[in-house]
């Protein structure tokens, strides 16, 4: 009876682990997409874990980010320094 218990505790302990990093893992990819780097993204998933995810779902994103430029998974066409080449010609930015 005791052994079955553990079991079911410990497959249950097993699959809020993998919940857990793939919250980390997925709030890194958000923040690097937005362009505020992997490493905010990691420490929100780690410390917050799903609701990590969410806060970098709402959060805004910076202007010439992938996010922007490329959507949330990228495109298949365009890189981004082609993206950016464009807007800086559409504006009439130097540099």
């Amino acid at each position: 009876m005791t052994m079955d218990l553990l079991a079911v505790i410990g497959s249950a302990a097993l699959w809020l682990a993998y919940l857990w990093l793939a919250s980390a893992i997925v709030a890194s990819y958000l923040s690097a997409r937005k362009g505020y780097g992997e490493k905010i993204g990691l420490a929100f998933g780690l410390l917050l874990s799903v609701v990590g995810v969410v806060v970098w779902l709402l959060w805004p994103a910076k202007a010439d980010s992938r996010w922007k430029l490329q959507g949330v998974f990228g495109s298949k066409g365009k890189t981004v320094a082609e993206l950016r080449a464009e807007q800086h010609a559409i504006r009439g930015d130097q540099g």
